[in-house]
């Protein structure tokens, strides 16, 4: 997609996701490595709410961060049963390619009984800043739920931001498919964690992935970060260690554990420092 010189992928990683990153940008800018200022920013699922509001250019890293701490008692938590993941499983299994695969979720959550999907965009809408596609090179992505290709919303796309933003997080099963354009459009988490591959062409790459492993025909994170070194990009992959994922305990959906999971980010950034100063704004290979 590049041809920039640095780009910041956001990955997939419900409302801890959302904490954890916010934590990590902050942290990091404390140490002096501002990421907010990357040529491209990829957002993912919980990756394009925060993508959105660090590229909006409204909310400094910090403000960012603080906006995590609020008290969540208002909010409900959803939940991954073990239903939808056996359902997630038979779908892999069954399929040849991730396309397939794709387009098998899409059918079932196309089919599931989940709330409005109206509803479900102003929740989204209320947790972005700016309902407008920032300046900067935001990259929001997600799956076509009938065909399984991969949507890279941007402000040439034709979606607007809040949609993107809707679609990016319509985990199957969990929250509505959203509608964009006549087309149905589910979490962008389903293709990969990180879509990573989207950073192609750009010379030094921050990949920051609150999911770390992939699974049977999605990437993992380090994969993708593995092709974009082989491609000769500078990359690093910043991934939950195990104290940040105890803190985000058994459902990445409930809102009680944004807060923690925030603090634990803040608190890993101080062990990625030197090495993001390095790949952002260190001498070229």
């Amino acid at each position: 997609m590049g041809g920039g010189e640095t780009a910041l992928v956001l990955g997939g990683g419900g409302l801890t996701g959302v904490g954890w990153e916010s934590g990590i940008l902050y942290g990091l800018a404390r140490a002096g490595v501002d990421l907010g200022g990357a040529d491209l920013v990829v957002g993912t699922s919980a990756g394009s709410v925060v993508g959105a509001q660090l590229a909006s250019g409204v909310l400094t890293p910090r403000e960012l961060y603080e906006r995590q701490l609020g008290d969540a008692s208002g909010e409900s938590a959803a939940r991954f049963g073990v239903g939808l993941v056996a359902k997630y499983a038979v779908a892999m299994a069954r399929s040849r390619d991730g396309k397939a695969y794709r387009r098998r979720v899409g059918a079932m959550a196309l089919a599931a009984a989940t709330a409005d999907e109206a509803e479900r965009r102003e929740v989204l809408a209320a947790r972005l800043v700016s309902h407008e596609w920032p300046d900067r090179r935001l990259v929001v992505t997600a799956v076509d739920a009938l065909s399984g290709e991969l949507a890279a919303f941007d402000r040439e796309s034709g979606a607007g931001l809040v949609d993107a933003v809707s679609a990016s997080c319509a985990v199957p099963g969990v929250w509505p498919p959203v509608t964009v354009g006549g087309r149905r459009f589910i979490d962008g988490g389903i293709r990969s964690a990180t879509n990573a591959d989207l950073a192609a062409g750009y010379a030094r790459v921050v990949i920051i992935a609150p999911m770390a492993s992939g699974a049977g025909l999605i990437p993992s994170p380090a994969a993708q970060a593995a092709r974009l070194r082989e491609a000769g990009a500078r990359v690093l992959l910043i991934t939950p260690s195990a104290a940040a994922r105890k803190a985000f305990g058994r459902n990445v959906l409930d809102p009680a554990r944004r807060a923690p999971a925030a603090r634990a980010g803040l608190a890993q950034a101080a062990e990625h420092a030197a090495e993001a100063a390095g790949t952002w704004t260190g001498p070229a290979a």
